[in-house]
């Protein structure tokens, strides 16, 4: 979990979002891949209709936040939040895990109630 204060970019009253460092450390290698100025850019996260249990998490990059996002920054990694889908994902941790079968970003999320059986969607 990160120890550094999350720059919520609001007035407070949101759940700010926790970047592992392990999770951080990877998407800012991806974000200097692709070209984008760490400084400015970030991991947006957001939720979308789809999947068999209602509702999938989307990750993508953005050159900077929309003006109504919710930003935090942990260990350098900025993130950017909708309005939309901060109620969906207040609280959670971003964390990339490093496996034999499998690698990639998990969303470690306290408001899910059921997933599905392959872990891609879920309900709140």
């Amino acid at each position: 979990m990160s120890t550094e204060p999350a720059d919520t970019g609001t007035e407070g009253n949101d759940p700010a979002i926790e970047v592992t460092p392990d999770a951080a450390e990877e998407a800012l290698s991806l974000l200097a891949g692709e070209g984008l100025d760490t400084d400015i850019a970030g991991l947006r996260l957001f939720v979308q209709q789809g999947g068999c249990a209602g509702l999938s998490y989307g990750m993508r990059f953005d050159t900077e936040p929309e003006e109504d996002d919710l930003v935090v920054e942990h260990h350098g990694l900025r993130v950017f939040v909708d309005p939309a889908s901060r109620n969906y994902i207040g609280g959670s941790t971003l964390d990339y895990e490093h496996g034999l079968q499998a690698a990639g970003f998990e969303v470690e999320n306290p408001n899910v109630v059921s997933e599905c059986g392959c872990g891609e969607s879920f309900r709140t």
